[in-house]
């Protein structure tokens, strides 16, 4: 067979395929991993930062909750459970939001 080798020789390589996000409208080139892992969460929780893919941070809440306190008049729990209310007592415990 000659001139097989010289041929087999001659073709391309393999194909490397490369894996590109979008992140703040820049086209940036990533792992295989990290792509898969920014199209799960969303392009759009991503950020740029030092040329480095991160996530943005979380917004932080302005909720506050409220807590189970005592007071001079409030509710008389069925067996100390907070959400099965018998009816209303002096020092009793009332839901309060902690004011600032």
């Amino acid at each position: 067979m000659p001139g097989f080798f010289e041929a087999m020789g001659g073709l391309p390589g393999p194909v490397v395929k490369k894996h590109v996000v979008t992140i703040q409208g820049k086209e940036i080139e990533v792992d295989l991993a990290k792509k898969l892992q920014i199209q799960r969460a969303g392009e759009d929780k991503y950020m740029l930062q030092n040329n480095e893919v991160v996530l943005k941070p979380k917004p932080k809440t302005n909720r506050r909750f409220p807590e189970l306190r005592t007071d001079e008049n409030g509710y008389n729990f069925h067996e100390g459970d907070p959400y099965w209310v018998q009816g209303t007592i002096e020092e009793g415990y009332t839901w309060q939001i902690e004011s600032e």
